[in-house]
């Protein structure tokens, strides 16, 4: 049998979505304010420990103790590694292509998988500062839920200007902006 062509269009259910995260009991808080423009992490709050981690767990991955919380990240981070994706073809990867997926270093330590918006890829550097965006995901949620929303990062905002919650690789809309302590 010959290899698929670009071309050819398969017929049937749509193809499963694999952008949308399952938010269950312990990672709602995570995934709920994510929607409202905020990136949380843990931290543990055990004596002589306080490390910050993420991905969100229910211990600390360094004294595995289980009293950790979650805590309001600044948003501010260093890019650690990226790649420009070129081809991809699950959806809805594929439509979005070239996009830049990355590791960043978040300021209050721990590295996260993310995608870098609105930067062209000349100006990527290792260390270079990013602030989060959140990319909304159309389609995601049910009309009237909360929307559902991914931590992305792209250049750092002026002080005064507002964080941009963007939408798709392209676009964007504005959120307001917090207390100015960063958040």
């Amino acid at each position: 049998m010959p290899p698929a062509s670009p071309e050819r269009r398969f017929t049937g259910p749509p193809a499963p979505r694999f952008d949308i995260p399952e938010a269950d009991a312990f990672t709602r808080p995570y995934w709920e304010a994510a929607g409202r423009g905020r990136l949380l992490i843990r931290r543990c709050r055990a004596a002589g420990c306080g490390l910050a981690h993420h991905y969100p767990r229910e211990f600390c991955p360094r004294c595995w103790s289980e009293d950790v919380a979650w805590e309001e990240a600044s948003g501010r981070a260093t890019l650690y590694t990226w790649s420009v994706v070129h081809v991809n073809d699950l959806p809805p990867f594929g439509g979005r292509v070239p996009y830049t997926a990355a590791v960043v270093d978040l300021a209050e330590g721990p590295r996260m998988m993310t995608e870098v918006v609105g930067c062209e890829e000349s100006g990527l550097r290792i260390g270079v500062a990013l602030a989060v965006r959140f990319r909304e995901l159309e389609g995601a949620r049910p009309a009237g839920e909360p929307p559902l929303c991914i931590p992305v990062f792209g250049a750092p905002l002026d002080a005064g200007a507002e964080r941009v919650r963007a939408r798709g690789a392209r676009s964007s809309s504005r959120l307001p902006q917090g207390d100015g302590d960063g958040s």
